[in-house]
């Protein structure tokens, strides 16, 4: 099997991406038109390589399970994107870019790769600015930054509260562009089901017609993986529905290692969860933090009154608010990382006041009266309005929180039928974004040669925990400014290789086995859907291998998913037809590979005996109950190789974390 070489190139932390591009192989312009490269999933990562690969020349076939690629899960982040040009003069820079992310994912990360991150993200705003993304701008005309949770500089840019629909735009025009050009293939409506090996190296896909039911054969001299996270592992999730982690699992299966499973995010600001028959949760963005406080009653009765409807967040005097954050970490407060605040949510809840009437009683505020009365009086200041009433104040303070989050209030009025303007928003902890993933070389490769893997779906340059802003300038840099070079240098070996045929033993061996599982499914009579299997293991994942976990519990999740997993081969039940659009079937497939997932998560998260970022373990804790890490045992990225079916079987491999450029402290935001 293939052996782990990061292959980091040496030198100083500022020069190797530079020196590393100076000696890699070439395909000249004239050849590129021979190599055929597949690119599965079209959000952030996916489209923006797609976009640049057929830009410079190679024959692109882009696959994705919506009916536009602009429909991709990237659309619906909110927030912004980090890039370091110091726009506000704070102190920002490339190295402060990379030490906040290293320091934010809890010292987990790879220096070189971070670095990289960092040193391109510049190349990224600038490139999307030329395509036109209306990036939100200052009343001079500069581009505006605000911070986002983890910093304290402002450097994340946005467009109004749509910041990922916008740059997927970007990226769908160039990808449009190409398509019409012929230099792009789609493949829309279409999943993959398998990765084809021949040689040893990935050559091709075994992908389904998702209207038609056809399994089709595709070949190619390079396969890249762009199909995001496995955030619904856990059922309910902010992930759009579709999302899922089948194609980086098939690859798992095929030899491609799997880094950190555990490393899973939680993210502070979602809706609460508001009944059983809920299939997704709603994500409100990160930078409402930016202007928002976040609190809970002091007084428990005041939150028991709360729940049953006796009290209005509102009538609670401010010396009655618990301003959880800024009392627990004064120097970041409201933008305290995504793990930090999350679990400090957790704790309040746990202890009895939340303020939210569902089961579980779990919902704080986040409450923008505050930022209302102050940006009120600044604006009666900037208009020369003397002795402002309480009515203007209010007035000027909201026309300044719409023009910044405006949609953003409009999206939760119309879920909550509340106010945010007035009452306060009711926001809780939900599964976002996933640290772990399919493990990559610096050059994005997998331990299968000829498989690259982009944006979240590999283990990624976050660590143990993602700054938020950052998810969106991972897939891009990968896409438009790392994955054209590194790419290049493999394929280069393969101009004389001439297309890859798909009538050939391996590509027969692997429909047969998707065509038999196909078979299974829609025979298989048996007694419950696929749905009942998917909620199951949400539950067993949230419980005990979700913000808190313990030894017990996750030794508990494993036998139990074990016994879920049994059930489900013996008694799913998948209605239809397999000869055309049948969803039931899709999710049968996404199910499958989730169960097998979630027990390496919780195998994973048992095996790293510390605390750290979004993997918090109880028995490793400080007194004030933050997240107590072991670098002398755990610095390293666990490293999982797949040994069949039997997934307490895999076998874990470390690469060790080596930091030249950081000292490696313990996090505090206090």
């Amino acid at each position: 099997m293939s052996k782990l070489d990061s292959k980091i190139p040496a030198g100083p932390l500022a020069d190797k991406w530079k020196n590393h591009k100076d000696h890699m192989n070439l395909v000249s312009p004239n050849n590129r038109d021979k190599i055929d490269v597949i690119v599965v999933g079209t959000g952030l990562a996916g489209g923006s390589a797609a976009a640049t690969l057929a830009e410079q020349g190679y024959n692109v076939k882009a696959f994705c399970y919506q009916d536009s690629p602009r429909r991709a899960h990237s659309i619906a982040a909110q927030g912004g994107i980090n890039a370091a040009k110091n726009y506000q003069g704070d102190g920002d820079s490339t190295y402060r870019l990379f030490y906040d992310t290293i320091k934010g994912g809890d010292y987990r990360s790879r220096e070189a790769n971070v670095y990289r991150l960092a040193e391109v993200s510049a190349a990224i705003i600038d490139q999307c600015v030329a395509q036109g993304v209306p990036f939100g701008r200052e009343y001079g005309g500069q581009l505006d930054n605000r911070s986002f949770g983890g910093v304290q500089v402002k450097r994340t840019f946005y467009a109004k509260g749509q910041t990922g629909q916008q740059l997927l735009l970007g990226a769908y025009s160039a990808m449009s562009r190409q398509i019409g050009k012929g230099r792009i293939k789609m493949h829309n409506r279409h999943e993959m089901l398998d990765l084809v090996l021949v040689d040893g190296k990935a050559r091709g896909i075994i992908a389904r017609n998702l209207v038609t039911g056809e399994i089709e054969r595709h070949s190619a001299h390079a396969v890249v993986i762009a199909s995001g996270g496995y955030g619904n592992v856990y059922f309910l999730s902010t992930n759009a529905m579709g999302s899922n982690v089948s194609a980086a699992w098939k690859i798992h299966k095929k030899g491609a290692y799997f880094a950190n499973p555990c490393y899973v995010q939680i993210h502070p600001t979602c809706i609460p969860v508001h009944g059983t028959a809920q299939s997704k949760l709603t994500l409100m963005s990160e930078s409402l933090r930016n202007s928002g406080r976040i609190w809970v009653p002091k007084n428990i009765e005041d939150a028991v009154a709360i729940r049953e409807g006796k009290l209005k967040a509102e009538s609670i005097a401010p010396e009655n608010r618990d301003y959880y954050l800024e009392r627990r970490y004064p120097a970041f407060g409201n933008l305290v990382p995504r793990d930090v605040a999350s679990r400090a949510a957790k704790e309040r809840c746990d202890a009895g006041f939340g303020i939210e009437n569902n089961d579980t009683q779990e919902g704080v505020y986040l409450d923008f009266s505050t930022e209302i009365q102050k940006k009120g009086k600044e604006a009666a200041i900037e208009k020369n309005i003397h002795n402002p009433t309480e009515q203007q104040i209010y007035d000027l303070g909201k026309a300044w929180i719409e023009e910044k989050y405006g949609n953003l209030f409009v999206m939760y009025e119309k879920i909550t039928a509340d106010n945010p303007y007035v009452t306060p928003m009711k926001i809780y902890p939900a599964v976002h974004y996933t640290m772990g993933g399919v493990w990559v070389d610096y050059n994005l490769q997998s331990t299968i040669p000829g498989c690259f893997v982009i944006g979240e779906a590999n283990f990624s340059d976050h660590g143990a925990n993602r700054l938020g802003a950052s998810a969106l300038m991972q897939g891009l840099a990968d896409g438009y400014f790392v994955l054209p070079y590194t790419i290049a240098d493999y394929l280069a070996a393969d101009i004389r290789t001439g297309a890859i045929p798909t009538n050939s033993s391996e590509f027969d061996a692997a429909e047969k086995e998707i065509q038999d599982k196909v078979n299974f499914f829609m025979t298989n009579n048996g007694k419950h859907s696929v749905d009942y299997f998917h909620k199951k293991l949400g539950h067993i994942m949230w419980n005990k291998v979700g913000m808190g976990r313990t030894p017990e519990g996750l030794q508990e999740a494993i036998h139990e998913i074990e016994e879920v997993k049994k059930e489900f081969w013996a008694e799913v039940k998948v209605p239809g037809d397999a000869n055309g659009m049948n969803m039931e079937l899709e999710k049968a497939f996404r199910v499958a590979d989730f169960l097998e997932l979630g027990q390496l998560m919780a195998k994973d998260a048992l095996a790293r005996e510390e605390s750290c970022g979004g993997h918090f373990r109880w028995d490793h804790a400080t007194p004030e109950g933050e997240a107590e890490r072991d670098d002398e045992n755990f610095k390293y990225v666990a490293v999982w190789e797949y040994q069949g079916d039997d997934i307490n079987q895999e076998k874990m491999h470390k690469e060790d974390l080596i930091y030249e450029n950081i000292e490696v402290k313990t996090r505090s935001y206090k």
